[in-house]
C-alpha cells in the first residue's frame, strides 16, 4: 500500500445546510425583509446578495442597522428573525433534488457524513428531523458550536474531528462564498452547489453541481 495515497482517500462528506441540504434561502429572504420592515429599514436586492447570503447573523444585523449592535441586543434580534424564518419555512421543508439518494449512496460506500451550518441550532432541529437526517449524520454542528464563523474553517475542522477523519480526506458541499472559502481554508475538497450563486461568483471549487441528481459516490471519489 502506498501510505501517501492512503492519506489522500475519500472518507467523509460535510454538508452546509441552507442552500445545500434544503433550498431555504428564498424563505430567509422573506423573513429578513419582514424583519427589517418591522424596524423601518430599507434594503435592496443587491444588498441582500452582497451582505446577507452566506453571512453570519451578527454581520448582517450590524450592516443593515448601520451600527455595532451590543451582544445582548443582537441575540434578541437574531432570535426574533430566526423564529420568523422557522414560522415561515416549517410547512415547506424539503431536500434539494437527489440529496437523499446521494447520501444513501455515500453510506453504502462507507462514507461518513455530517452537517456544518452557521444557522442557529433551532433551525437545524427543525429541518434535519423532518428530512430524517438527524439520526444518520455522524456530526451536526451549528452556530453556537464555534467561535469563529465561515469563512474561518473552525466548523469544518471540528466536524472532521467528530467524524474521526483528517481534513484532507473530507469533501465539503457549499453554496455560499464564505462557505466555500471555509472549506478551502480547512484544506478540504469543495463541491459548489449552485442554488445561490453561479459558478463564476464562487471561489474556485473542485466540482460544481445544480443538485444531487448530477453526482454520485464515484464522481466525488474521483476528486482524490
Amino acid at each position: 500500500m502506498n501510505p501517501l495515497k492512503d492519506m489522500n482517500q475519500f472518507k467523509a462528506v460535510i454538508f452546509d445546510m441552507d442552500g445545500v441540504i434544503s433550498h431555504t434561502n428564498p424563505y430567509h429572504d422573506i423573513a429578513w425583509r419582514q424583519f427589517l420592515q418591522r424596524y423601518n429599514i430599507e434594503s435592496s436586492d443587491q444588498e441582500f446578495e452582497d451582505h446577507m447570503y452566506g453571512k453570519h447573523n451578527s454581520y448582517i444585523l450590524n450592516y443593515f442597522f448601520k451600527r455595532e449592535i451590543p451582544i445582548v441586543e443582537r441575540k434578541k434580534l437574531e432570535f426574533e428573525k430566526e423564529a420568523l424564518f422557522r414560522e415561515i419555512y416549517a410547512d415547506h421543508v424539503a431536500p434539494i433534488a437527489g440529496l437523499m439518494n446521494f447520501i444513501e449512496n455515500l453510506h453504502m460506500n462507507g462514507i461518513r457524513t455530517g452537517v456544518a451550518t452557521s444557522a442557529p441550532v433551532e433551525n437545524m432541529q427543525l429541518i434535519l428531523p423532518i428530512l430524517g437526517l438527524d439520526n444518520i449524520m455522524g456530526s451536526m454542528l451549528a452556530e453556537g458550536d464555534v467561535t469563529q464563523h465561515k469563512p474561518e474553517p473552525e466548523v469544518y475542522l471540528k466536524s472532521a474531528i467528530n467524524l474521526g477523519v483528517e481534513p484532507e480526506n473530507c469533501v465539503v458541499f457549499e453554496d455560499s462564498k464564505s462557505g466555500v472559502q471555509a472549506g478551502i481554508n480547512a484544506g478540504m475538497k469543495v463541491v459548489g452547489v449552485k442554488t445561490t450563486y453561479a459558478e463564476t461568483q464562487l471561489p474556485p471549487c473542485n466540482l460544481y453541481i445544480n443538485d444531487y441528481t448530477e453526482i454520485d459516490f464515484e464522481m466525488v471519489n474521483g476528486l482524490f
